[in-house]
């Protein structure tokens, strides 16, 4: 497979995981037209490939800060980021240079995957498993993991690891399990209030 079937593939998964994600997607042109978190994710995408090389960081940089200004979503070049990624409404998340972010997550506005180091050189950012979903406003703070599947409640402030599975709500977050065993998250949402987003 070519680099540009590649990268067609990859965007169909990305307009397809929004369409799953957002009940207000009108069609496929809507989501690619207007969505500012896929416009977001896509110039990621290629300033991040660009950051690989030291030749092209700045122009990598360029185009992140570009992006931050038309979308208002602000992901540093350096930030690995999965497949089927998904940012709802986008405006004002920030995911720092060393975060890492698995398959199929989901994030609302205002999300911060943010450093709480100032050492040059070092991981300062969480990795975020597979199919997390992370409420709008939320801090998810320093080199500590999100475990898959994990859900993070609106405006909670995460600064210690949470278990694959698990719920965090509040300020400082507090961790639990769902009451029932093989719940569907999205279900869950309708009986956790603090996760509603």
């Amino acid at each position: 497979m070519s680099w540009v079937s590649r990268a067609r593939a990859r965007i169909r998964e990305d307009v397809d995981a929004a369409i799953a994600r957002d009940p207000a997607a009108a069609s496929r042109s809507d989501v690619v037209l207007n969505s500012p978190g896929l416009h977001a994710i896509w110039a990621h995408r290629l300033s991040h490939r660009l950051w690989q090389s030291p030749g092209t960081k700045p122009v990598a940089r360029l185009i992140s800060t570009a992006t931050r200004a038309v979308t208002g979503v602000e992901i540093h070049p350096g930030a690995e980021i999965g497949r089927r990624f998904f940012i709802d409404h986008g405006m004002g998340v920030v995911i720092g240079e060393t975060a890492v972010v698995g398959d199929d997550v989901m994030l609302y506005h205002g999300v911060t995957l943010g450093g709480r180091s100032l050492v040059r050189g070092t991981k300062r950012h969480p990795t975020i498993g597979d199919g997390v979903t992370i409420g709008a406003g939320a801090r998810v703070l320093g080199d500590i993991e999100v475990g898959d599947g994990a859900q993070i409640g609106a405006n909670s402030v995460v600064v210690k690891p949470i278990p694959a599975g698990a719920v965090a709500t509040g300020m400082p977050a507090n961790v639990r399990f769902p009451d029932l065993p093989g719940e569907d998250p999205y279900e869950a949402l309708f009986r956790e209030p603090a996760l509603f987003i």
